[in-house]
């Protein structure tokens, strides 16, 4: 086994809620470990601020560091985070993702094996934790990235093709983020708004220099899914967020019509996948798929 340290960062906003808990639950699993935790705050008005440093406060042994960052935006907090963090590692979790048990142990004890087949980036399991009740009607196979979930089996493998990581539970070596860049800040949430695609840009380039993205199971989140992130209007905006995002992304880098093209073959997975969920009398799933397909699509184009 290496001797490794692994930086722990948790990049929040307005997330008085489940703040402690995360930080509890990186506590619990991280007994025995060489670790930080750094939690950095991106402009919160509401009493996380107080709450990690009362934490902190309340368990002097704790390895927490807390950081602001001024300028809005994810993708900033994050190179923040990367910028401040100490470890060969980089793990990157959401503010309300809570770690299961003996989740750094796991970590720790895989990216410090000596195997030949070393970590330079990954993505753990994630399991959607619905707080106010069942899982939405509409969460089906093809919508549960919507929710940030992510299930690929019970064994180790590879993130092959466009697949990649999402962003509540994934992590990378320092020398690799050294090597790819950090996350691109023109892209990413901002102030509660539904933007993303950083994290895929950065997987991308990931994956164009030849590294190697590494599906953990055993090192697994729960991440909280309130009950405004199950309605139909929350799909209607995060299709809006996806469509503007990947409108931004594609024409920086120049693919934008290649990303057109892909979305009409979306359509018609979409399409086949509206039929046969009617044909098993599921409606629900097969028209939320297409609203947001169809919400996609029209950021994409008109940039609205």
């Amino acid at each position: 086994m290496q001797k490794i340290m692994i930086s722990a960062i948790i990049c929040t906003y307005n997330r008085e809620r489940y703040i402690c808990k995360v930080l509890q639950s990186l506590l619990d699993s991280g007994r025995g470990c060489d670790y930080e935790v750094i939690a950095v705050d991106n402009n919160s008005t509401d009493s996380s601020a107080a709450l990690i440093k009362e934490f902190a406060a309340a368990h002097p042994d704790f390895p927490l560091r807390y950081v602001q960052e001024s300028r809005q935006g994810l993708s900033y907090a994050r190179n923040r985070g990367i910028a401040e963090a100490k470890g060969d590692y980089l793990l990157f979790l959401d503010d309300d993702a809570i770690c299961g048990e003996g989740f750094l142990q796991k970590l720790q004890h895989r990216l410090g094996s000596s195997d030949a087949d070393k970590i330079e980036a990954w993505g753990g399991k994630i399991e959607p934790l619905f707080e106010d009740g069942p899982a939405p009607k509409w969460l089906c196979r093809w919508s549960r990235s919507w929710v940030s979930a992510l299930d690929m089996g019970k064994e180790e493998k590879l993130f092959k093709g466009k697949a990649y990581p999402i962003g509540a539970n994934m992590g990378f070596s320092r020398r690799c983020l050294q090597d790819c860049g950090q996350f691109n800040c023109e892209l990413g949430r901002s102030a509660g708004n539904l933007m993303g695609a950083e994290e895929k840009d950065l997987f991308l380039r990931l994956k164009a220099k030849g590294y190697n993205i590494h599906y953990l199971p055993d090192c697994k989140v729960e991440h909280v899914i309130p009950q405004s992130r199950c309605s139909r209007d929350y799909v209607r905006r995060f299709a809006r967020g996806v469509g503007l995002s990947e409108r931004l992304r594609c024409k920086g880098n120049g693919t934008y019509h290649r990303r057109l093209f892909s979305e009409g073959v979306k359509w018609a997975g979409t399409l086949v996948l509206f039929f046969g969920y009617l044909i098993v009398l599921r409606p629900v799933c097969a028209a939320t798929l297409v609203l947001f397909r169809a919400g996609v699509t029209r950021s994409l184009i008109s940039g609205k």
